[in-house]
């Protein structure tokens, strides 16, 4: 990038987690004191697609203008002020097309690439750089802008931490603290009446979220993703857990992703945008054949959104108050096509186009009992903060 920054946009795509605010507004107060001028797209790469050249009324419920009472608040909770969806425009849906493109593209064949004009919205707009928010899904088409030539710098987030290239990413460390609380609080009807525990958490293709919050929370047994689970192995060790407790009962986690050994992942409903299904089910339907398995009852709790909803920890803001402030000392540094990161507990930076090239998973063999279905950890000596 070698031509002066005078206005840059942001954006936050996919799921929303406790951070993102944060993240924005420490952008925001760093071009601000720059001169830089900042635009917000609304509801993630949908803002930018469905932007209409020339049409400043229509274009209001999609760009906005920011200044300092737009952002001096945000921080305070949760989610994205900006909004968010799970639009992709390298694979745009008919459907989910922009209506003012829909003549243009009349005789075209679905799911369509539109980044030409998503190009064109920015250079009418003026953007010298843009700041994407997401996950692998969110950033996989930065990465498609980024090829293409356009200047950017990203920030990783996700409650699965499963971003590849990054130890961390925004909104794991409150995630985990949720799930352990919630962990925590159930340990009181479900010991009170005696039961086998189910907390089902997310995690579509890593385990880390059931593995860390298990692990922290002392569960008796965790199902991840990376391991298929023997239902009558886990049913004989959940029912000697219980017996061997003084209070009778046990409890475990699992992720959302897990799969019973010989069968495949529940999914329902129709493919997003990056050809995802929702994922789901699996605890109830794991707590229905530990039920037959044992005869003893179980309680099935599936964490779902409770584990991105409200404000941010204190690590969460550190590291999201960090990574804006390290993606605008990049480009005021004049770097582009890179994303912010974590690794070996120090801030950094690696090629945004890294974001496609890996999927991240638990280092079973260092970390997990695929055994018992357990966590092993030990000798931790020189390993970064979240085991990875």
């Amino acid at each position: 990038m070698t031509h002066k920054i005078r206005r840059i946009a942001i954006l936050t795509g996919g799921g929303d987690v406790p951070g993102l605010n944060n993240a924005m507004k420490q952008v925001f107060y760093r071009a601000m004191k720059a001169g830089i001028q900042v635009v917000g797209f609304r509801r993630g790469w949908a803002g930018l697609a469905n932007y209409k050249i020339g049409d400043p009324d229509h274009n209001k419920q999609w760009v906005i203008e920011l200044d300092w009472e737009h952002v001096r608040r945000i921080d305070r909770t949760g989610g994205t002020f900006l909004h968010t969806s799970r639009t992709n425009p390298a694979s745009m849906r008919e459907n989910d097309l922009p209506v003012h493109l829909r003549e243009k593209y009349r005789q075209a064949t679905f799911p369509l690439d539109i980044t030409d004009d998503v190009i064109a919205n920015l250079e009418d707009l003026k953007i010298d750089a843009l700041i994407p928010i997401g996950g692998d899904d969110t950033l996989s088409y930065a990465a498609v802008l980024n090829q293409a030539g356009y200047p950017q710098i990203a920030l990783p987030k996700t409650m699965d931490n499963d971003v590849f290239g990054t130890d961390y990413c925004i909104g794991f460390s409150t995630a985990i603290t949720r799930a352990v609380d919630a962990i925590d609080q159930l340990r009181t009807p479900i010991g009170s009446h005696e039961r086998i525990g189910i907390v089902e958490v997310f995690g579509r293709h890593s385990g880390e979220t059931a593995l860390i919050s298990g692990y922290l929370a002392g569960v008796d047994r965790v199902v991840i993703s990376e391991v298929p689970f023997d239902v009558d192995r886990l049913a004989k060790f959940l029912l000697e857990d219980k017996l061997g407790n003084p209070s009778k009962y046990s409890i475990m986690t699992i992720s959302e992703g897990a799969t019973e050994t010989q069968g495949s992942i529940i999914q329902r409903g129709e493919a997003d945008a990056y050809g995802h299904r929702k994922l789901g089910g699996v605890g109830l339907m794991l707590a229905d054949q530990i039920t037959d398995v044992t005869g003893h009852k179980v309680t099935y709790q599936d964490l779902g959104y409770m584990m991105r909803c409200g404000k941010p920890d204190a690590l969460d803001r550190m590291v999201a108050m960090n990574f804006g402030n390290l993606a605008m000392d990049m480009l005021l540094d004049g770097a582009s096509g890179l994303m912010v990161a974590l690794q070996d507990g120090k801030y950094t930076t690696v090629g945004l186009n890294s974001v496609s090239s890996g999927k991240k998973h638990v280092d079973v063999d260092r970390f997990y009992d695929r055994e018992n279905y357990r966590p092993a950890v030990s000798r931790v000596a020189q390993l970064p903060m979240f085991l990875r």
